[in-house]
């Protein structure tokens, strides 16, 4: 069985979208098979791996509202042993649209029930907000890695997700852990950086992981170029600490699931 894991935070420009490309790529680079799931309206990721969402005619939000077969929308990416399953603009109504179905927040879960065996690992790249569209995420996933930048505010809002966190461990998702709080945007240059990195492992202690994504400018780019950044710059530090991070997640899901086959390699 694979992992699913969601990457939210409500707090927007944290770098969430990055850090699911990124991570993403790292782990079908490493030879782990890999889905990553835009479940965000602004189709970011979508557009980040070289595909426009407008020419996408099978989406999550077809399968969401619509009830399509999920395996339907998965798409091949540039990269071997990376798939995606894309967003679309008209997800943006979704929400409205699921407030009369019949347990709503468990859509997603009961869609992409059967893909656990065809990946390694499932990312799920959540919107900015705590609304169904997250929910149904963390319902569905097994933990969720939270970005936090290395700025001022940088916990702002972060207790309102954890909140939400306890209530979808309460009523909908009993086994969601949080995978790991992800340190972002961090520039050695500032004290700001080091303060913030502080004040984030006194908060969260064990639950921060060691890799550390330094600001650089290739993560910047990449999307432009449709690329993750390990396809466009693979010397970057942004590619090296996002395959860290990757490398890190892998090293701590040995631990939990030594009897899985699909997470016993490299």
């Amino acid at each position: 069985m694979g992992k699913i894991l969601s990457i939210a935070n409500q707090k927007g420009g944290v770098g969430k979208t990055t850090t699911a490309i990124n991570l993403a790529a790292s782990l079908a680079v490493i030879e782990h098979s890999t889905l990553i799931i835009d479940v965000d309206p602004q189709s970011n990721t979508t557009s980040g791996l070289g595909i426009e969402p407008r020419s996408v005619t099978n989406s999550i939000y077809e399968v969401m509202i619509g009830g399509t077969d999920i395996n339907e929308t998965i798409m091949e990416t540039e990269m071997p042993h990376l798939d995606l399953i894309p967003s679309h603009i008209n997800l943006v109504g979704a929400e409205i649209e699921m407030v009369e179905r019949n347990e709503r927040e468990r859509i997603l879960l009961k869609s992409i029930e059967g893909l656990k065996d065809k990946y390694d690992f499932i990312i799920i790249d959540c919107p900015p907000s705590l609304g169904l569209l997250t929910i149904n995420s963390l319902t569905a996933s097994d933990s969720v890695l939270i970005p936090v930048q290395c700025e001022y505010y940088a916990l702002e809002g972060l207790g309102q997700l954890l909140n939400t966190i306890k209530i979808v461990r309460q009523h909908l998702n009993r086994n969601l852990e949080i995978e790991g709080v992800l340190l972002t945007m961090y520039d050695t240059r500032t004290r700001l950086s080091n303060q913030v990195a502080d004040e984030v492992k006194r908060y969260f202690d064990d639950r921060v992981f060691s890799t550390i994504i330094a600001r650089n400018i290739r993560l910047a780019e990449a999307p432009s170029f449709g690329k993750p950044a390990i396809l466009y710059d693979a010397t970057s530090a942004g590619s090296k600490n996002y395959l860290s991070l990757a490398r890190e997640i892998i090293q701590n899901n040995k631990k939990m699931f030594k009897s899985s086959p699909l997470l016993s390699k490299s």
